[in-house]
């Protein structure tokens, strides 16, 4: 295996570890990504197993003892399974996710004190990070994600995962390689808050998407994700009716 790195909006950088026969048979990406500012921010640490060629791949960016904020969707694995590996290599460095997860689970888990995120953007020194709450979407109680200003990043999490290696960044539909692997995984837990929090995020009008499993997007990202909740709706309108049927 290698750690590709690819620079998706200026200074965001893709670290992709291309796994064969993982999860399906075509293979699954694990994507991390990191923002190089005066307080550098790593989105995803991956699993405990590729620290060697993620660190290695953020320590071809930035300093590795300079990695300031750790960060990731949700309690996972493959989100932050090497959190305490890059608390361990980068001693400045720290956690920072909402209350919700700090609480239920990372004030334990993490080797080192998280730092609960609130309204107003975490200022990295040449980027504004701003934390989304997003619970229950696509799954998980303490989701959230985060929105880069100044480039319009949305680091998108699980949404949008995908099968296969797509390459890095596409200005190609997302939605149905989406949809293909929501049939094979049901990953999403259908309920009221998907739609909504979708279109929340659509508002941002994100012009890249940081997938964590998939190419990520370049292009009118609200009207993807629009169109993500667009076929979640449509999802959720048949589980109801087959329920009650």
């Amino acid at each position: 295996m290698e750690t590709k790195i690819d620079e998706i909006a200026p200074d965001v950088f893709r670290l992709s570890t291309y796994v064969a026969e993982v999860a399906a048979p075509a293979g699954f990406t694990f994507n991390q990504f990191l923002v190089r500012a005066e307080s550098p921010f790593l989105f995803h640490t991956g699993m405990r197993g590729l620290f060697p060629l993620v660190s290695a791949a953020v320590a071809s960016l930035v300093p590795l003892e300079d990695l300031r904020w750790i960060s990731f969707g949700h309690v996972e694995a493959d989100e932050c399974g090497a959190m305490n590996a890059f608390l361990g290599a980068a001693p400045r460095s720290e956690v920072v996710h909402g209350g919700l997860a700090c609480m239920v689970s990372l004030d334990d888990l993490a080797d080192r004190k998280p730092s609960v995120i609130g309204d107003e953007p975490l200022d990295l020194g040449g980027k504004r990070m701003r934390f989304l709450p997003t619970p229950h979407v696509p799954h998980n109680w303490e989701s959230g994600l985060w929105f880069e200003e100044e480039t319009r990043t949305l680091f998108a999490g699980d949404l949008f995962t995908s099968v296969g290696d797509n390459g890095a960044i596409t200005d190609d539909d997302l939605v149905e390689r989406a949809m293909a692997a929501e049939e094979i995984f049901h990953a999403t837990g259908l309920g009221p808050n998907v739609e909504r929090t979708m279109r929340e995020l659509a508002a941002l009008q994100p012009t890249t998407i940081a997938v964590m499993h998939g190419a990520s997007y370049t292009g009118d990202g609200g009207a993807q994700l629009d169109a993500l909740a667009d076929r979640y709706a449509a999802l959720l309108e048949d589980a109801q009716i087959a329920a009650t049927a």
